[in-house]
């Protein structure tokens, strides 16, 4: 009797809203629809959506890079701008145009590694995405919370609530995205406008007192040559601490991430989007040359014009400097209006990361089988990033410095593996001049991603947890899913569809068959073994089915049958697939859906350790065909009449 579904909660439904129209099309596209190109946005607005998470580093970078070097700060950040502008720059503008559908560059590493180990790498650069993307949001939540409960007017009423306030903004971000987050680009240019400009008046009033207090600048490079003797100590010793200003490079991946927004030239295709890596590029430039300026401005007014122990733990200046700067210099009202865009554009960072997450995880994961259903839509996902945030924020107790190194592992990380991706692309388009400086480029960010792990391991280690969090899940889902139909689609040629037509006018009975030698006596002792093993008559038909395992690590394929006669007397239908019990599957419900009958087909027993076979399935595409067949069936079919029929002898 045939059984009716329920109907799905209207939770459930609310959760998993949108989950069937995703994953189409290769399941290659992100929760979000791409906009074409002419429906883009121009690329000085999206770079407003980047640079909330870039610009908005402001906010703690100059505390951290006083932290970090001291009286160095200014010669430190020189050199970061530099890495930025002759490094960072010039790689992510070459990922602009390898990857402009927004994949950046794991998609670009994605392509030359294949098998296991190709989506292993994968799983680990994107458990460094995680790390990136999750600590922006709790770091960026920490130092908003860090302005709020500093702030003059309200310190007395807030000093020890700082972990409650960061837990209530991660909290609050992701209420945002269950109600239904929109690439809200008029806000942020409104939020990047706005902190921009308060934050032109705190340089401009900060470069005015120090020309106008000559004594500082005397007072700073006296005690720099005291602390450091000459230049070149200096220089070194800025090159020295130069990974530790590492936050001040994050964004490039952001920025390549919202290159589905920036609209491209009237009439120009998906395929061929010139006009939106030339904007994106634009994009990429005028941020990088914006945050530059900045950085090296604002570094230099917090090291002469600040204490050296308001920057330490607890002081005021701590994850502050420009806060402070203002409050002290433009007074209260002008430093509250501060405070209130710092936050405001430190919490829309958080909604630019938590976008980059929803776009970046469901791009791969599902389709490497390796997340439940769920994880294609948005809700589902971003409670467990929430969650993540959550924790993230209580390990770390909603500390600023201390989230410094994680974050920083996480964004070189990704731009090391960004310019080693770009070094390998421009060798294979045979461009020596851009092999060899990439790969300059690529040796400067390994260099200073190793140093930065050495000195800050608590950076690897919380990136370790990513990785391996992600590897466990993955594996587990991949598990669970071992036994799901995972054919997206059945092709058949001319000849396979003549075949199937006609042993369809009789009983259609299939031989599954390992292809060896494929002579003439393979496939005549194959259907006499199938006829005593299964008490045939003599006078049945058969058709054989090859399959060949391709790629054993892909999840989700198309399926396409070519129908050939071997040896002018045996039919054989070929396919390719990554697993052969999903082939077969597959094969067997086309054929009962095209032909309105059930279909038939033998195997023989393999032979072996039947564990030993399931692992060889699960992680090869072959072993125990026979029954893993059957139960991919009974899973695709739950219907019993309407199964097609496994024999096996």
């Amino acid at each position: 009797m045939a059984t009716t579904e329920q109907p799905p909660s209207r939770l459930r439904a609310w959760m998993l809203e949108g989950l069937s129209d995703m994953g189409k099309g290769g399941a290659q596209h992100a929760p979000h629809a791409e906009p074409k190109p002419e429906e883009g946005q121009h690329w000085f607005r999206v770079m407003c959506l980047t640079g909330v998470d870039y610009f908005s580093t402001l906010g703690y970078q100059p505390g951290i890079a006083a932290l970090a070097a001291g009286l160095l700060s200014p010669i430190a950040t020189i050199i970061l701008v530099i890495v930025t502008l002759a490094g960072a720059l010039p790689v992510y503008r070459r990922v602009a145009e390898e990857s402009p559908h927004g994949q950046g560059s794991i998609a670009m590493l994605e392509r030359l590694l294949t098998f296991w180990k190709g989506k292993l790498f994968v799983l680990t650069l994107l458990g460094f995405a995680a790390t990136d993307f999750l600590i922006t949001i709790t770091l960026s939540a920490a130092d908003a919370s860090t302005h709020l409960v500093e702030n003059p007017h309200l310190h007395s009423a807030l000093h020890d609530q700082q972990m409650l306030i960061t837990l209530v903004l991660v909290a609050l971000l992701g209420a945002v995205f269950l109600k239904g987050f929109l690439e809200a680009i008029g806000v942020a240019v409104a939020l990047v406008g706005l902190y921009l400009a308060l934050n032109v008046v705190v340089v401009i009033v900060g470069l005015w007192h120090i020309i106008t207090e000559g004594h500082v600048v005397t007072d700073w490079s006296s005690a720099l040559t005291a602390e450091h003797g000459n230049v070149f100590v200096m220089i070194g010793m800025a090159l020295i601490v130069f990974p530790k200003l590492a936050l001040g490079l994050s964004g490039f991946e952001t920025g390549v991430a919202v290159m589905p927004h920036v609209k491209g030239d009237p009439g120009e295709t998906e395929e061929d989007p010139k006009g939106r890596i030339r904007g994106t590029k634009k994009l990429l430039t005028a941020a990088a040359l914006i945050m530059s300026c900045f950085l090296i401005c604002t570094s230099f007014i917090t090291t002469l014009l600040i204490p050296e122990k308001d920057f330490e733990e607890g002081g005021p200046a701590n994850g502050r400097a420009l806060a402070f700067l203002a409050h002290d210099y433009l007074g209260g009202a002008f430093g509250t209006v501060y405070d209130v865009s710092t936050i405001a554009i430190l919490w829309f960072a958080g909604a630019s990361a938590m976008a980059g997450l929803l776009n970046l995880m469901p791009r791969y994961l599902p389709r490497y089988g390796m997340a439940p259903h769920w994880a294609r839509a948005v809700r589902p996902m971003v409670i467990v990033f929430t969650l993540v945030g959550f924790l993230v924020t209580w390990i770390f107790d909603a500390d600023v410095d201390a989230q410094g190194g994680a974050y920083a592992t996480g964004v070189l990380v990704l731009i090391s593996s960004a310019a080693i991706a770009v070094t390998i692309a421009a060798r294979k388009a045979g461009q020596r001049n851009w092999t060899i400086g990439f790969a300059v480029i690529s040796a400067v960010f390994l260099y200073t991603t190793v140093v930065n792990v050495i000195e800050r391991p608590d950076g690897v280690k919380i990136g370790a947890c990513f990785i391996a969090g992600i590897i466990i899940l993955s594996l587990a889902s991949r598990l669970a899913r071992a036994f799901e139909l995972r054919v997206t689609s059945v092709t058949m040629d001319d000849m396979a569809e003549r075949f199937v037509r006609d042993i369809a006018s009789r009983k259609i009975r299939f031989i599954a068959n390992e292809p060896d030698a494929r002579d003439i006596a393979e496939y005549r002792d194959k259907i006499e073994q199938i006829r005593q093993d299964n008490d045939v008559p003599e006078q049945e038909d058969f058709v054989f089915v090859e399959v060949t395992v391709t790629d054993p690590s892909e999840f989700e394929s198309g399926l396409t049958v070519r129908g050939e006669v071997m040896h002018h007397r045996y039919r054989v239908l070929s396919l390719e697939s990554s697993s052969v019990s999903n082939a077969l599957a597959a094969l067997l419900l086309h054929v009962r859906d095209t032909t309105g009958c059930i279909p038939h087909i033998y195997f023989e027993w393999t032979e072996g350790n039947p564990f030993a076979n399931f692992l060889r399935f699960f992680l090869f595409g072959q072993g125990e065909v026979a029954p893993v067949t059957r139960e991919v069936l009974r899973e695709a079919e739950p219907d019993r009449a309407r199964r097609p029929r496994v024999h096996t002898g």
